[in-house]
């Protein structure tokens, strides 16, 4: 699997070179060998790719579970594809499946390997930056690991939610920031305020990074909030099946990151 990954990003890589042109910042904070927690804020698809794209090393990320179990062919070329890049299907139901989660990525992190999470939990609704969750804080603990803030720039713009098709004129880029040393915390992995504040820690640097106003809520509960206001909107709209067939869909599905 792991040669799939490198001549999937050799024949992909120059496309998105080429079409996209892409740029990166700070590639030398991210180290050459040993695990390291790549954490991200996420904006679009496209961060899947673009992340990685600079960078010498494989980057494992874990990715949504539906990646994996959709139906037909064109369920099956995406999990053949998610799987032969090495990406991890991650169930985000919570409870013992996010244990589960974080047991996975501690197995990337054991192996030497660069791990990619969003720690965010999901795309943003609209482009700025939310509260994020403690699962990196754990694995940064218990791997003793460093995380390196990766600020994801442009994305949301170039690919907005629900578009399939980027915006060309705008041009995405990547930020890493300098690795955050936790070693003060280590041996406190089950203590929630040491966790909660080191995930702040890395929130504020990646809006440092990114420039994204931070909303101090769960990016998930916005994005119920944004749903149901769309789909009242909807029903009390003439034109209620272009809102119903497009706009509510796409706020939905982006949920799904």
């Amino acid at each position: 699997m792991g040669v799939f990954y490198w001549v999937v990003k050799a024949i992909i890589g120059p496309f998105l070179r080429l079409i996209f042109r892409p740029w990166a910042e700070g590639t030398e904070n991210v180290p050459r060998s040993g695990p390291a927690i790549l954490a991200s804020n996420h904006l679009s698809f496209s961060d899947h790719f673009f992340a990685p794209l600079p960078l010498p090393r494989k980057v494992v990320f874990l990715a949504k579970a539906e990646y994996f179990t959709g139906r037909g062919i064109k369920g099956l070329l995406s999990k053949l594809f998610f799987s032969g890049i090495g990406q991890i299907p991650v169930d985000r139901t919570g409870g013992a499946a996010s244990e589960r989660a974080l047991r996975s990525g501690l197995r990337v992190l054991a192996a030497g390997e660069l791990l990619g999470i969003y720690p965010e939990g999901t795309r943003t609704p609209d482009g700025r930056l939310y509260r994020g969750k403690t699962g990196v804080a754990r694995l940064a603990l218990e791997a003793r690991a460093p995380v390196i803030p990766t600020a994801m720039v442009g994305g949301f713009e170039f690919q907005p939610p629900g578009k399939l098709t980027p915006r060309l004129r705008v041009r995405p880029g990547v930020r890493f920031g300098k690795p955050l040393d936790f070693s003060r915390y280590y041996g406190l992995e089950q203590d929630r305020i040491v966790l909660r504040a080191m995930t702040d820690e890395i929130m504020y640097e990646l809006m440092k990074l990114s420039g994204q106003e931070y909303v101090d809520e769960y990016a998930q509960r916005a994005k119920g909030r944004l749903t149901s206001a769309l789909r009242r909107e909807a029903l009390q709209s003439p034109h209620e099946e272009e809102l119903l067939g497009e706009t509510v869909p796409a706020a939905h599905d982006a949920d799904e990151d």
